[in-house]
Formats: structure tokens, C-alpha cells, sequence
């Protein structure tokens, strides 16, 4: 079972699937040190950093010496359909982004290597309504292409990671080689909307407190960076799992610093080791969170276990290149339990057969 990496950055996908059993032949990336820390981590046979405008897809095959490719898998980069977008008006959407190419080179992936397979990942907004021509473009293009499509926004801490990371995944499955994919079910239940019939058998979600809490960092804090900036005694006052608005008078502050919903949801938010992060996003301020309930900054080694990668995975570059890198990446726990699913529908462990076109492929192979 092989795989084409595109738009790899730090390798969240690409872990993913390899942890899954597949073999990672090719990834790529525009981001020199980003291709550098694939390398370092062996990942996969060929690591090309490379405009994807230049790479030739339909001669790839043959030079990674395989007669087909059968899962080809990336995220296009997201800033155009991110929720950020809603407050950088001066900035375009979807389509008319400057980076929209990379959807359209996905697709010209797709359609020169014709993989069995194919995992879209973005943001969650990218079904939201601003953003419905990018959306309407990929299930044009895999029905034209001949892919049956199943999609979902999923939130992470639902597969067990530690985030409430809400991520928008499409899988496609070529029409002439299997039935549409089925997504594997929930594996946590969020506690506050523990149903107990729906999350019979499922686990409660994993915690910060879980996931970091043997780590400690009580380093001297530097004078240039303190996290909370110039409100930095504002952020000792936020509770565990509190944000900005617990200094509004919509929540009663006596003295109230802040209007109702006039800043990022991440502005002086405090993780809380009772209950998941939320999202690690790509870029780190000294104002910007999620900040560590010890009133400090998350260290590489925190957000690393937040994302689920493994202690020993390197992100080479400087401190914000590894930030950028496992901000940016798709939390490899849940993407494993997708890469999975899809080798348990498609792929058998004999003979390469797949199993949802039934008995009649298995006589075939016997005889």
C-alpha cells in the first residue's frame, strides 16, 4: 500500500499513514526545513522540495518504480479558509486567493496518477458559505475524475488526541475499484455531551493533564518574551481553561477590560488540565494562546504531545519553524485511525485484494 505525499509540511500525514501500515514512496513541500525534518525522520523513499507547479505527476510512478499509485493524500494550504479570513477583510477567499492553485494542483495530482484512493484534509471552514466555489470545485473535479466521495468535519478529541481540533477530511475511492468509504466512528465521548446509549463503550476525551502533565518548565521567564505580552498580569488572573472574556461585563467582571467578542478567541487563553487543548495553531505571539495553566508558553515538547506526535520525532529549524510545522500539521492519532479504516475496507492482507468488490475478486486471485 503506497503512498504520494503532497503539501507534507511536518509530516502529520505522512505519520499518520506509515503508523497505519502504508509505505510512504514520495513527499514533498515547498518549505525547505519542513522537507528537512521528513528526511531526518526517514519517512518515506523520495522527499522533493519542490513548487508543485513543477512536479511532474504522470512520469512519478515510473520513476518511484511502481505501476500505480494507491493513495495519494495532502491538505492544500488553508489561510483562504480559515476563520481568521472572516476579520482580514482586506484579504480574498477560496478561489480568488492567490494561493488557490494548490487546490486546482491537487486535483491535476489526481488526475495524471489516478490513485485507488485519495485523502483531502482543510479546515473546517472550508465548507463554510463564503468558501462553497472551492468546495464545489472538489466535488466537481473527483465525480469528474470518476471518485466516489465521503467527507466530514470531525473535532480530533473525538479519535483521542488532546486538542479540540476541528478538521475538514474527504476521502475518495475510485468508482472501479471499491464502494464508497465508510468513516470509522468516534473513539471518546466529550463529557458534556455524554450520551449514554451514543457513547456506550467509547472512552471520555483525553486531557492536557493527560497529555503534558509530567512535563515541567518552570524556566526564568525571559524579559523580551513573556507570554501575555504587556497584559501578562491579566493572564496570571485567567482562570484554567479561560480566555479574554473572563475580564468582560457580559461575564461580570467588576472592572471590565475588555468588549464582548472584540479579540481572537485566542487572545490570553489558558489551557486547563482537565480538558483538551484547543487548536495549536501555526504561529506563536506573546499575547496569543493557548498558554500553559502555569501562566507560560508551551514548549515544542507540549505541543508535540498535544499534536500526538511521538517524543522522539525531530521538527528540525528554529523555535518558530517547529511551532509552524506541528501547528500546521494534522494530528497523526487521528490520522491513523482514518489510513486504518481504509486499509481494513480496500485493502486485504493477502494479495493486495480488495475487499469490498467481494468473493468473486478472491476466486479470481485463487485461480
Amino acid at each position: 500500500m503506497n503512498v504520494v505525499s503532497l503539501f507534507s509540511g511536518g509530516g502529520g500525514i505522512d505519520v499518520g499513514f506509515k503508523k497505519a501500515g502504508f509505505e510512504i514512496l514520495y513527499s514533498t513541500d515547498i518549505v525547505e526545513v519542513a522537507c528537512q525534518t521528513l528526511d531526518k525522520n526517514n519517512m518515506g523513499k523520495i522527499v522533493e522540495c519542490k513548487d508543485i507547479r513543477e512536479i511532474d505527476f504522470l512520469n512519478l510512478p515510473k520513476r518511484l518504480e511502481v505501476e500505480e499509485i494507491d493513495c495519494l493524500v495532502g491538505g492544500p494550504p488553508c489561510p483562504a479558509y480559515s476563520k481568521s479570513r472572516f476579520y482580514r477583510t482586506e484579504k480574498k477567499r477560496a478561489l480568488e486567493d492567490e494561493n488557490s492553485f494548490t487546490l486546482h494542483e491537487y486535483f491535476r495530482a489526481l488526475e495524471e496518477l489516478r490513485p485507488k484512493v485519495f485523502f483531502f484534509e482543510n479546515v473546517h471552514g472550508f465548507i463554510f458559505k463564503p468558501h462553497q466555489a472551492a468546495f464545489d470545485l472538489l466535488k466537481e473535479r473527483a465525480n469528474g475524475l470518476g471518485y466516489h466521495i465521503t467527507w466530514d468535519v470531525f473535532n480530533t478529541a473525538e479519535y483521542g488526541v488532546p486538542q479540540t481540533r476541528e478538521r475538514f477530511i474527504c476521502v475518495g475511492i475510485r468508482k472501479d475499484f471499491g464502494d464508497p468509504f465508510v468513516f470509522p466512528k468516534p473513539t471518546h465521548y466529550i463529557p458534556d455531551k455524554y450520551d449514554s446509549i451514543k457513547d456506550q463503550g467509547k472512552k471520555p476525551w483525553v486531557t492536557c493533564g493527560q497529555a503534558i502533565g509530567d512535563i515541567d518548565f518552570d524556566l526564568p521567564e525571559d524579559a523580551e518574551m513573556q507570554a501575555g505580552s504587556k497584559h501578562k498580569d491579566l493572564l496570571r488572573e485567567v482562570p484554567p481553561g479561560d480566555n479574554y472574556l473572563y475580564f468582560t461585563a457580559e461575564r461580570g467582571h467588576p472592572e471590565p477590560k475588555f468588549k464582548w467578542r472584540s479579540r481572537y478567541w485566542s487572545f490570553l487563553l489558558k489551557l486547563s488540565p482537565d480538558r483538551p487543548s484547543w487548536t495549536i495553531q501555526a504561529s506563536n505571539s506573546n499575547n496569543m494562546g493557548p498558554f500553559h495553566w502555569k501562566n507560560r508558553f508551551l514548549r515544542i515538547l507540549e505541543i508535540k504531545r498535544i499534536q500526538t506526535f511521538d517524543d522522539d520525532y525531530e521538527i528540525l529549524g528554529d523555535f518558530k519553524e517547529q511551532w509552524r510545522q506541528i501547528g500546521n500539521a494534522v494530528p497523526p492519532l487521528f490520522v491513523t485511525a482514518i489510513a486504518k479504516e481504509i486499509k481494513n475496507q480496500y485493502f486485504a492482507e493477502k494479495g493486495n485484494i480488495n475487499l469490498k468488490h467481494g468473493r468473486q475478486m478472491e476466486l479470481e486471485f485463487k485461480m
